[in-house]
Parts: structure tokens; sequence; C-alpha cells
């Protein structure tokens, strides 16, 4: 696994506090990475943790594109997308696409609390 610098944090919104959770569980990861999110999600993120955090769009409005571009760009490494499966999504094409960009360009994804902590250690071992 490359270097892990630029991190994006995405959450559906019965997903928020898990995510916020996630990273206050991670804070010596986050604290030293870029982290994106899309705009929701990002305010949470930096008003519960005082992270600095790039927001985009919220993802319905193409926040998930925003930050596919990124990833298509080469600029992001890792994607931490707080998926609610359970609930029909409205922009769902647009989840799709972004988690086909990061298979097309080898980007690591977690979907879940548990996929993004091992993620997580991982990155926190190389360290």
């Amino acid at each position: 696994m490359n270097e892990i610098k630029n991190i994006a944090l995405i959450a559906h919104d019965k997903k928020k506090e898990d995510i916020i959770k996630l990273v206050l569980d991670h804070m010596d990861v986050f604290k030293d990475k870029k982290l994106f999110a899309t705009d929701t999600t990002g305010k949470l993120i930096s008003k519960l943790t005082g992270l600095k955090v790039h927001r985009f769009l919220s993802g319905p409005l193409g926040g998930d594109q925003q930050i596919g571009a990124r990833i298509a760009d080469g600029a992001i490494d890792l994607v931490i997308f707080m998926r609610d499966p359970l609930t029909a999504q409205p922009h769902e094409p647009d989840v799709s696409a972004l988690l086909r960009l990061c298979d097309v360009h080898c980007i690591p994804l977690a979907t879940n609390h548990v996929s993004a902590s091992i993620i997580l250690e991982s990155i926190k071992a190389r360290q």
C-alpha cells in the first residue's frame, strides 16, 4: 500500500455518528492527514474534532462526484464511506460511480466501521 496522505470521508445521514466515532477513535492517524469530505460530514467532523477538513458539496448535490474527480486525478489515497445499506439513496448512481472509481484506480475503500478501523490501524503501524 502506498503512503496515505489524503483521505476522503463520506457518510450517509444515518451513519454520521459512526464516522465521527471513527475519527475520534483514530485521531492519531487523522491529525497528520489532509482530509476531504462532503459538506455536512465535513462540518460535523471539523466541529466535533477540531480537525481541518476541505469540504465539497453535499453528496446528493455533487459532492460524491467532486471526490470522484479527485480520485481520478490521483489526489485521494483512501476513501472511508460510511454507507447506509438499508435506506434507498436518491443519488445511488453517484455512489456507484464513486465506488467504481476506487476500484479502477486501486484506492482503498472502507464502507463500515470495522473495515475502516483495520485500514487505519494498518496506517498507524506504518507511521
